[in-house]
């Protein structure tokens, strides 16, 4: 029987993982992503099966991931240099999201992405109207909702999707 590659191995798991879901929700910026702990359990089985081993340590202030074939056929490391935090409790925080998106990065992993949206200044869709924020005619975001509608490349609806609207501000933007 053959031995197979690192790539091969990679590309088997790559081929098991599919999407992951962001399970698990951030309070301040009302966005969801995945949780380092939840993945590692989900992908487990998965490298067990591939006989590969994670590693993520800590090496001369970069957190690495590193996947290593334990029949020797290879190793792939992912690696993010930690940014100089005295707070101890800032510093874990960042090592726990360096560990997610290097290891994210080194399997190619997909996700619903609404990191993007966050970066923009975009509100992220929220699962319930309770967590949708209010589209205020004086926020940053009235502006570029007004725009959409007039140039229909939205629909009320799809605000809606995004912002509680009241009557007084819906019938502004018409």
């Amino acid at each position: 029987m053959k031995t197979m590659t690192i790539n091969e191995k990679l590309f088997n798991l790559q081929q098991e993982i599919g999407t992951i879901s962001k399970d698990a929700k951030n309070p301040f910026y009302k966005s969801k992503y995945f949780d380092i702990n939840s993945l590692i359990n989900q992908l487990q089985p998965l490298l067990k099966k591939n006989r590969l081993l994670l590693l993520q340590p800590i090496e001369e202030d970069m957190v690495v991931s590193k996947l290593i074939c334990i029949d020797g056929t290879g190793a792939v490391i992912s690696g993010l240099r930690l940014p100089e935090i005295n707070d101890p409790q800032k510093l874990g925080s960042a090592i726990t999201y360096y560990r997610r998106y290097t290891l994210a990065s080194l399997l190619g992993l997909q996700a619903v992405d609404d990191d993007a949206n966050i970066a923009s200044g975009a509100t992220s869709m929220a699962s319930s109207t309770e967590e949708l924020p209010w589209l205020n005619e004086d926020s940053p975001q009235y502006k570029a909702v007004k725009t959409a509608l007039t140039k229909g490349t939205a629909t009320i609806a799809d605000v809606r999707k995004k912002f509680k609207v009241s009557k007084k501000v819906e019938s502004l933007l018409k």
